[in-house]
Parts: structure tokens; C-alpha cells; sequence
């Protein structure tokens, strides 16, 4: 698992918009890499709003939002258009990124186990080393929690 002072695993992958977007896009810049499970989901859908309502905030801190998760660039597309997001949602169609930053996991839901993401937020800081791991995220307050740190 990865941790605070650790090197962020690079990444190129394609976004909502068709783009693909590289952690190396945003160099000099701190990085709000958030990993959800689905898009359209209720919990999914709260922590997207979340991010957008305070991305103004954000964007004081000289911090940028990136949204990460397996669904298809499609749906991707479809979510960010719904709810008026302003930030890139990346697909990790192969989980390859979700497994370099170690949020691909055994899940429970009803006893049952299944592997999924578990909802991970990184801060990465300007020279590409993560400083905070906010794990198991609890969406309600998170965005909050979020700034506070940066």
C-alpha cells in the first residue's frame, strides 16, 4: 500500500472527454486523486457533487481533481455531463492504476466477497510525491477533510 512520502505511480489514461489526461499533465501542481467504485451510484454520485461544489476551493489552493475507476469512458462521459462535473473522470478499464496505487481490493457487501475498489483519495504534492492517503473514504465531509489538508 502506498504511503505518505512514497513516489505516485505515473498514469496516462483516457477521460470522459476522449483526452488522455497523464499525472505528468499537472507537474508543479497538487493533485486530488480520488478512486471511486461506480459511476451512478448513489455514494459515487455524492463524493463527484462533493468534489465539484468545492472545486472553486480547489482551485484557490492550486490543487486539481482527478476522479478514477474502472467504468468505460462512455459512461464516464455520461456521468460528468449529468451532473455538470468540472473535473476528469479517467477510465481504468485494465484496473492497472488501481493496482499500482493499491485500491483494488477484497470487498463485502451482504457476506458476499468480491474484489472491487475501495475508495481511496490521494493529495499528491507538486514534485509527484504523495502526501496524504485518505483510505476507506467516507463520502460525507470528505471534500472538507480534503481541503483541510492542502
Amino acid at each position: 500500500m502506498l504511503k505518505a512520502g512514497d513516489k505516485a505511480p505515473s498514469f496516462s489514461l483516457p477521460s470522459d472527454n476522449g483526452e488522455v489526461v497523464s499525472l505528468k499533465d499537472f507537474k508543479g501542481k497538487t493533485v486530488v486523486l480520488y478512486f471511486y467504485p461506480k459511476d451512478m451510484t448513489p455514494g459515487c454520485t455524492q463524493e463527484a457533487c462533493d468534489f465539484r461544489d468545492a472545486s472553486t476551493k480547489f482551485k484557490k489552493s492550486k490543487a486539481v481533481i482527478i476522479g478514477v475507476s474502472k467504468d468505460s469512458v462512455e459512461r464516464h462521459n455520461k456521468f460528468s455531463q449529468k451532473y455538470e462535473l468540472n473535473f476528469p473522470l479517467l477510465s481504468d478499464g485494465s484496473g492497472e492504476i488501481c493496482e499500482a496505487y493499491g485500491v483494488w481490493k477484497e470487498k463485502s457487501l451482504y457476506g458476499k466477497k468480491f474484489m472491487g475498489i475501495e475508495r481511496t483519495t490521494f493529495i499528491i504534492n507538486p514534485q509527484g510525491k504523495i502526501e496524504k492517503v485518505f483510505n476507506k473514504v467516507k463520502v460525507k465531509g470528505h471534500s472538507e477533510e480534503v481541503l483541510g489538508e492542502i
